[in-house]
């Protein structure tokens, strides 16, 4: 075997974007969109019984992180999920939980 190459500049991303994901809440959020490829920030607020303003603030993580994508269609904005490997990780912590 050859040598190890650790790419260090993609390890601080990846860790970034798993501390943007450990957060119940926006867990949920990934959760949500994994089930309904794109939502309105009205949709994920009111399925998630959150406030708005504190839904804005998750989704605004969400999204400076690279997790989520956002596309303005008319006065609303939609979120969707950049990668289905993050919903994976979602996936895998569910399992992990239920035994």
């Amino acid at each position: 075997m050859g040598n190890l190459v650790i790419d260090i500049t993609k390890l601080e991303m990846a860790a970034s974007k798993l501390r943007a994901i450990a957060h119940p809440m926006r867990i949920a959020i990934i959760d949500l969109l994994n089930t309904n490829s794109k939502l309105s920030v009205t949709e994920i607020y009111e399925k998630l019984d959150l406030e708005q303003a504190s839904a804005s603030h998750h989704l605004n993580i969400l999204k400076n992180k690279g997790v989520l994508a956002s596309k303005r269609e008319g006065k609303k904005i939609y979120y969707s999920l950049k990668s289905v490997a993050l919903t994976e990780i979602v996936e895998c912590i569910n399992r992990c939980n239920e035994e």
